[in-house]
């Protein structure tokens, strides 16, 4: 009966750490830096939406509860 044999050595891994990002780690910071871009160019088509009432009294009491 034979003892089982160890392998080698493994060789050493430089910079074990993943440094690949994935696709979307790359394209949505650049989305948002051309809506930002677009938005500052052509300022006059940034509206300023409407408020629905209820939201609106939602935010002020939720400013009222935390200001004391």
């Amino acid at each position: 009966m034979s003892t089982p044999t160890h392998p080698g050595p493994r060789p050493a891994v430089r910079g074990g750490v993943d440094s690949r990002l994935p696709w979307w780690a790359l394209v949505l910071p650049v989305l948002a830096f051309a809506a930002l871009l677009a938005l500052i160019l052509d300022p006059a088509k940034a509206h300023a939406t409407t408020a629905d009432p209820a939201v609106t009294h939602l935010v002020e009491r939720i400013r009222h509860l935390t200001g004391r």
